[in-house]
């Protein structure tokens, strides 16, 4: 159930990030932008954090938008297996390590 509203959440949420990303630019400036401030410089890229889940979880980005977790700015990302499965991970923004599925 936790999952369901997670992504209903994402889905909301990060409507507004997708819509500035264009369907092209998924890049991570868009995204880090949001996190606003100093706190960006200090950011693990988004482009490297997809790339760590690619390889471990084959798949595609569906959505991506910033939270927090544990009080640490994160990347909450919405990622589509091979299989058709959808799961949300939860990346700590600094550190790059992952922090949640």
């Amino acid at each position: 159930m936790k999952r369901h509203l997670l992504i209903a959440a994402l889905l909301l949420g990060a409507a507004p990030v997708t819509a500035m990303a264009g369907a092209q630019d998924r890049g991570p400036s868009r995204v880090e932008a949001s996190a606003g401030g100093a706190q960006a410089g200090s950011q693990v890229p988004l482009s490297r954090v997809l790339a760590m889940i690619a390889k471990r979880y084959p798949g595609r980005q569906l959505n991506t938008t910033m939270g927090e977790a544990g009080g640490r700015p994160a990347y909450l990302i919405q990622w589509q297996l091979t299989n058709g499965q959808i799961v949300v991970f939860t990346v700590d923004a600094q550190t790059g390590q992952m922090v949640g599925q």
